[in-house]
């Protein structure tokens, strides 16, 4: 039986979207009149059209049941956790990587007093979670022990856990779990889970909020000639089926966050397929999260112009995933985001 895959296209935003919602013209976006679309696309593996909304009872019966299924799931709010507000969008992941060797900013900030003062700075100016990391995972990059990782961030996290909302990037469980004692309040592993097995007992004693991110690969090999059948939907799949494996488990809650991993495992086609087609992810019903800051695809298509910290093509793609609903951009330059969403926002307001 042929697959179909509903992806949301065609937003407005800002008071001409509440307009267009109130015409009963336009869907809104997790129920948030602020942002909403006009149109979907249908897509299989070997096909895809787009409509509009009032043409979805033009489709044969099987479909329009499988797209009103899809559409209940997309206008549903999501519920807010880990100091993420969902109606805002987007939210800011601020990053502190508190290693040696990150792509873009290691060394920088592995020292106490950098870090700390970074840290708040991150909150600051804007960032509504600061990320915090103790082993890179760029591409090329090999594991470290549990002790040494933890030794990098453990005194960090004491001193901010109360004060800022944190979230931890670690493929480890008992770094996870250590974590969430002390002040906690988001997982992030870019394994998808799977790199070490306790952590899905982890997150289920712990009851923790986490980030779901899709790898190919581990960050060892994950560059040496990436493949996919259709990246898209490959990883819509892949995300699919990780949410039924997690509720085998015993993790019921919805707290939960995808996070499609540009740059972990992909190409430069890759990746701005996977860009351009965000929305599609909207249909898990699940907040999306995108790293796009300072990522090599910005080299890659800037040739050139390409710098050392990517701020035009970060903030160009991050405002593009904004209004493709995405809810969560993770970024090392918080204030320049931030500065550049306050105004776009206003220039489209109406």
């Amino acid at each position: 039986m042929k697959k179909y895959y509903t992806r949301v296209c065609n937003f407005a935003y800002g008071k001409s979207s509440i307009k267009l919602v109130n015409n009963k013209i336009n869907l809104p976006l997790n129920s948030n009149k602020k942002l909403s679309f006009s149109q979907l696309e249908i897509i299989t593996r070997d096909s895809k059209k787009i409509i509009d909304l009032k043409d979805i009872k033009k489709l044969p019966k099987s479909q329009r049941e499988k797209i009103n299924q899809d559409l209940k799931i997309i206008t549903k709010k999501n519920n807010n956790f880990s100091n993420l507000n969902f109606k805002k969008i987007p939210n800011i992941m601020g990053v502190l990587n508190l290693t040696p060797d990150s792509f873009s900013d290691g060394g920088k900030f592995n020292k106490r007093k950098i870090g700390l003062k970074h840290a708040f700075n991150l909150f600051e100016f804007g960032a509504d979670i600061v990320d915090v990391g103790g082993e890179s995972t760029r591409p090329g990059s090999k594991s470290i022990s549990e002790k040494e990782e933890w030794s990098r961030i453990k005194k960090i996290i004491k001193k901010l856990g109360k004060k800022i909302p944190l979230s931890v990037d670690t493929r480890k469980a008992d770094i996870m779990s250590k974590g969430v004692k002390i002040g906690i309040k988001l997982i992030n592993d870019i394994s998808g889970l799977s790199y070490d097995s306790k952590t899905i007992d982890v997150l289920r004693k712990n009851k923790s909020p986490f980030v779901i991110q899709h790898s190919q690969g581990i960050p060892e090999n994950m560059q040496n000639n990436p493949k996919y059948k259709n990246e898209l939907l490959d990883i819509y799949d892949f995300f699919e089926e990780k949410i039924k494996f997690i509720r085998t488990k015993g993790i019921k809650h919805n707290n939960i966050i995808i996070d499609p991993g540009i740059g972990f495992g992909k190409n430069l086609k890759h990746n701005m397929n996977l860009i351009r087609g965000i929305s599609i992810f909207h249909t898990l019903g699940f907040p999306i999260l995108l790293g796009l800051s300072r990522k090599k695809f910005i080299k890659d298509l800037s040739g050139k112009n390409d710098t050392k910290e990517r701020l035009g093509g970060t903030i160009a793609s991050s405002l593009y995933s904004m209004m493709q609903g995405v809810q969560i951009l993770r970024t090392h330059d918080v204030n320049e985001l931030s500065q550049s969403i306050k105004v776009f926002k206003e220039l489209i307001k109406n």
